[in-house]
């Protein structure tokens, strides 16, 4: 069977990765020569391209029907792992299927079928109910964090992809959790299992630390601990929707700047607020466990569990939001004193003294910039950063992070720049069109 010629140096030169590492080596090998494979691994240890690697070896680049799909838990997750699989740059096309925008959309992209197809349980349930999915052709199954998929009770949904998919011949199961059954429906037969949890060759560097608050109410400990920290990027955790907008709105009075998410919000709310944390327009982003899993976003120096995890695992997928693939970085537990440390956390943990002086932390320096076009109005990077230097008189440097989405996208413009920016764009073209820009909310 023809694959792609892309040498694994190649892609790796593209996402700047100097070596693989031995999880990664272990599973390439193992998915490449046999048909069931396990692969438990921690949260932020590169699985997501120890299957991807040869999953592309396996893909047959003349065959234009559909050979692999990915079924994941979450949104995030499909984004993350169609963006990485974009950037290896092997001219494979891929689609990722999720609710929460446009079925229409993912239709139109599904007419010439994809290699890859990427997708959370009920929406790719729903276009291969609707015929929108050609299932005859596809011979790898992954899925992956296949031990959420199941606690989020998406079952039936699984049960039903995989029993339409009559030419599998491969099946890649990925989990950062141990105990977990494997459902008959799946069809893994004496698979090969690769167990790195444990692993001290995956470690990703993680610190852990402990502050004790003074009362039951640890806002103002999570204030004073943030003031310490300074203006590195940090996650806060909390157990709750309601206490993720209460520390959020409670944190901004203070003059933090922040954003929040989690379940309830709208997808756009969503994808402005983790561009604003990727993109340094704030530095601190609280939310619930939703972005314990799946969200891709670099370079996270602090993990802060406000509430405690309410489990281990939960503990330890918030914290593989941060010392991912040879970084390190700190998780910060806030106790307050009627709550015992659970007995997965070291009692000799470092406890954190906060100064008697506080100040606050220096403001970020970028502002995020919304334009209400994306790929579907053909508008693509090079056109904002065109748009924006040419209209908009900013210099290169005056650029950050452009995120294009379908129908909309975002940059990160200097915050002292925006102003005079706005002005001068007000009654431009991008691509011969009038578009609305503002700053996002």
């Amino acid at each position: 069977m023809p694959t792609t010629n892309i040498s694994t140096d190649s892609i790796l030169s593209k996402l700047k990765i100097k070596a693989l590492n031995e999880m990664q080596l272990a599973s390439i090998e193992a998915i490449e020569k046999q048909n069931n494979t396990l692969l438990l691994s921690a949260t932020g240890s590169g699985k997501t391209l120890a299957y991807l690697l040869p999953l592309i070896k396996l893909t047959d680049p003349a065959n234009t029907k559909t050979q692999a799909i990915v079924i994941v838990p979450s949104r995030e997750l499909a984004l993350q792992i169609e963006s990485v699989f974009k950037s290896m740059g092997t001219n494979l096309k891929v689609t990722c299927c999720y609710g929460g925008h446009l079925r229409e959309t993912e239709e139109n992209n599904l007419k010439q079928p994809p290699a890859l197809l990427i997708g959370t349980p009920g929406r790719l349930a729903d276009h291969i109910r609707r015929g929108n999915i050609t299932t005859g052709t596809i011979e790898t199954l992954v899925l992956d964090e296949f031990d959420k998929s199941l606690e989020l009770g998406f079952v039936e949904e699984m049960s039903f992809i995989i029993g339409s998919l009559k030419a599998i011949n491969k099946r890649i199961l990925i989990s950062a959790t141990e105990a977990v059954e494997i459902p008959g429906f799946i069809g893994m037969e004496e698979p090969v299992r690769l167990n790195f949890l444990n692993d001290k060759e995956v470690d990703t560097g993680l610190t852990v630390k402990i502050v004790l608050s003074d009362g039951k109410d640890k806002l103002e400990t999570l204030f004073r601990l943030i003031c310490m920290l300074g203006n590195r990027s940090t996650i806060i955790f909390c157990n709750h929707r309601e206490s993720v907008e209460r520390t959020s709105n409670w944190l901004k009075e203070k003059d933090i700047v922040n954003v929040f998410y989690h379940g309830a919000l709208e997808q756009p709310e969503r994808d402005a607020a983790l561009c604003k944390f990727r993109n340094g327009t704030a530095n601190v982003l609280v939310t619930t466990d939703l972005a314990s899993r799946g969200l891709d976003i670099a370079n996270i120096r602090y993990i802060i569990h406000y509430h405690l995890p309410g489990s281990e695992d939960i503990f330890t997928h918030r914290n593989g939001r941060t010392a991912r693939m040879d970084a390190s970085g700190t998780a910060i537990l806030i106790v307050s004193p009627e709550e015992s440390l659970p007995g997965y956390i070291d009692t000799g943990a470092e406890k954190i003294e906060l100064p008697e002086t506080i100040s606050l932390p220096e403001k970020p320096q970028w502002s995020t910039l919304f334009i209400a076009a994306g790929k579907k109005d053909k508008v693509n990077k090079m056109d904002i950063v065109g748009f924006l230097s040419n209209k908009g008189q900013l210099k290169k440097e005056d650029i950050g992070l452009i995120e294009v989405k379908d129908f909309f996208s975002f940059v990160a413009v200097k915050k002292i720049k925006v102003s005079d920016t706005l002005r001068l764009i007000k009654d431009q073209k991008i691509k011969n069109k009038k578009i609305k820009m503002a700053v996002a909310k």
